[in-house]
């Protein structure tokens, strides 16, 4: 059986729903902003009727441009995927400015960029890229530029050699803070939850990485000097204090 292929106007209604997602505006908030009722915005997205006038002004009220969001439609039809092979992780793990140039450009520098951000001139990150490209992990333009080929956000093979190679340093670094600046937070949780009830809470978490995920393609554009690194730890998983256990006899 032949599958359907969406058009134009379903990719961009398709990315316009995770840029929306990725925001935390609902139908009802956007219906708002755009002097719509929630019925007629979703009317818009389930019949995938758009005019451009309509598409300026959730994009406007979404505060994206409609250039990035062609942008993140034009990316779904190369299938972007978070997960990359064996053999791609295999080949960063063992080169640390590989894998530098690549977490780069995953995240939308130039080649001029990442030269500058790794004390190198552009012909050795020329190099870099080539490497890349024949790896599969990137799509080479001109002017130094390339487009990645899986998501900014990448979820590491759990016994892969990037995690394997870097897990426990990453682990390390990451906790060393004691989380009170502007912009970290750290929540720590420990209670009796059913099976029903950590079910649900292991499907929010999914949904929270995917939203991680969305923020991170959506800002890809985004000028250098205008983000920053930053990364989100979340777990879960059956445990009991160690102290507790030993009350226990366990």
């Amino acid at each position: 059986m032949a599958t359907s292929v969406p058009t134009e106007s379903a990719r961009i209604l398709a990315s316009l729903k995770r840029i929306l997602r990725a925001r935390g505006i609902t139908y009802a908030e956007l219906g708002r902003r755009i002097r719509l009722s929630e019925a007629s915005v979703k009317r818009v997205f389930s019949r995938a009727t758009l005019s451009l006038q309509r598409l300026e002004q959730m994009c406007e009220a979404a505060a994206v441009s409609i250039q990035e969001v062609m942008r993140l439609a034009g990316e779904s039809d190369t299938d972007r995927s978070e997960f990359l092979t064996l053999e791609q992780e295999r080949a960063l793990a063992a080169d640390p400015m590989l894998f530098a140039c690549y977490y780069l450009i995953a995240n939308g520098r130039t080649g001029s960029e990442v030269a500058i951000e790794l004390s190198s001139d552009e012909r050795a990150v020329r190099r870099l890229m080539v490497r890349l490209e024949a790896l599969r992990l990137i799509k080479l333009r001109s002017g130094l530029r390339a487009q990645a080929l899986a998501s900014t956000a990448i979820a590491w093979r759990p016994d892969g050699p990037v995690r394997q190679m870097y897990e426990r340093q990453v682990r390390t670094e990451f906790l060393q803070s004691p989380f009170t600046a502007q912009g970290e937070a750290l929540h720590f949780k420990s209670a009796e939850l059913s099976e029903a009830s950590q079910r649900v809470f292991l499907r929010k978490l999914e949904r929270l990485a995917a939203e991680f995920r969305d923020l991170a393609d959506l800002d890809r554009m985004v000028p250098s000097n205008q983000k920053r690194s930053v990364a989100c730890l979340m777990a879960m998983r059956p445990w009991v204090f160690s102290m507790f256990a030993s009350l226990r006899g366990e």
